[in-house]
Order: structure tokens, then sequence, then C-alpha cells
């Protein structure tokens, strides 16, 4: 995979998918800023993990959904490599509940940690990149911004916004050559798949033509080939990596 830029900012990178991420993109030679809110230890760990592999790695701790400390974040991050060439919008929470039993300040939460957070990372980025005229931000939405989720009024409707602001962000960067695109994971095996029930488990695998769930890498190496030059007349666009579970 060959990238013109020099460096890359993950958000909620200390786990699961968005760990993932890093591990990959620094496999590429890429250096990884890894974003963590509340799990030092665990970026951490990441750190040392990338640079025991001949990566090289970064941690900075803070609240995405916090647009002053994002936009400090992005400053330190130039102040000490010159640029940032590419950004991932990882991270996201969920309050599930049923949307009759959901309060407005769950909505609210949901929409600024998934949705917000996003929008500020899109902004900050447009603004510096746009100095060099180059970069490139993906953002992970999900597969229930697709097809809808009982349960998940609050988190369909910041992943499903997700995908709309990026196609316009992709309007307004495209004159300064930055790129913007999505993805919309499916059922990936994590922590949290790990702790379902056998019977759910099937249940779900049944559902997904390729009959199993995904694997964080292959998301990893979706948003490898999105943030590349291997994509460099793609933008405003969303890959579905879900096994075929919604088409």
């Amino acid at each position: 995979m060959k990238f013109s830029g020099k460096n890359v900012l993950v958000t909620g990178a200390s786990r699961g998918i968005g760990a993932e991420i890093a591990r990959v993109l620094a496999g590429y030679g890429l250096k990884v800023w890894i974003n963590y809110k509340s799990s030092a230890e665990a970026a951490d760990r990441l750190k040392d993990e990338i640079e025991s592999n001949g990566g090289e790695a970064a941690v900075i701790g803070f609240d995405v959904s916090d647009e002053k400390a994002f936009v400090e974040a992005i400053k330190t991050i130039i102040d000490c490599d010159g640029e940032l060439s590419y950004l991932v919008n990882n991270a996201g929470i969920t309050k599930d509940k049923l949307a009759i039993r959901m309060s407005v300040a769950d909505f609210e939460e949901v929409i600024r940690a998934n949705l917000t957070s996003a929008f500020i990372g899109c902004k900050e980025a447009l603004k510096v990149m746009s100095k060099k005229r180059f970069g490139s931000v993906v953002n992970i939405s999900s597969i229930v911004a697709e097809s809808g989720n009982a349960g998940q009024v609050n988190y369909s409707a910041s992943k499903g916004a997700m995908l709309s602001m990026t196609k316009s962000f992709a309007l307004e960067g495209a004159a300064r050559g930055i790129r913007f695109n999505a993805i919309t994971p499916g059922f990936i095996a994590t922590d949290m798949t790990d702790k379902l029930k056998d019977e759910i488990k099937e249940e779900y695998i049944s559902k997904i033509p390729l009959k199993r769930f995904g694997e964080p890498k292959e998301v990893a190496e979706a948003v490898a080939f999105l943030l590349s030059d291997h994509s460099s007349y793609i933008t405003g666009e969303t890959i579905k990596v879900n096994g075929g579970m919604y088409m």
C-alpha cells in the first residue's frame, strides 16, 4: 500500500477495531497517533507493541467530543510532525434501549460522542490539510446506519448522519485535494461479540451470507485502502465491510 503522507491520527484507538487500524497503518509505515479517552494503559501497551514490531507510534489522550481538546491535539501533532496527513474518526459509544424508553439526554450523548466528534475532526482536518492541499479522512460508521436497528435509534442516527456528512465534506474538500470516505462495518469479532452466547452468535451468523463474523484486520485494511494513494480517485464513498449482511 502506497502513502504520500507520513502520519495518521486514529481516534478511539486503544482497543478493538481502532487498535487494529492503528496496527495495520503502522505496518504500512505511517506514524500512528493513538487517541484514547480513558484507557491510557491500553494505549501505552499498543504503542509498545507497534514499536516492538518496528513501527512508529505516539499516544495522545483527549475527549473527541471536546472541540477545544481536539483542536489542541491536532496542534500538538503538527508541532511535533509538521503535518497531519490522515485522520480516522473511529471513536464512539452506545447507549442502547428502545426508543420509547430512551431519554433525550441518552440520544444527545450518543450524537455528541459519535457524530459531533467526527464533525470536529473532519472540520479541523480540512483546515490543516488545506495548507498542503493533501490529506485523506475515513469515518467509521456502522451497518446500522444503512439498515437501522431496534434499540439503537440514537446510535443509528449518529452513524447514518455520518454518511451524509462525509459526502458533504468530500464536496468541500475536493478542490483542496482532500478526500473524505466512510466505512460501515457489520458484525466484527471483538471483545463485545466474544461475550455473546453461542446461540445468539449462531443466529447472527445465519443472516450473514459469508457465514462468519468479520475480523478487525479486514476493517483496518479497508481503512488503509481508502487513506492510501491507491484510492486517489475515490471520495464521498462508503465501503461496506459486512460479509454481505446488508447489500
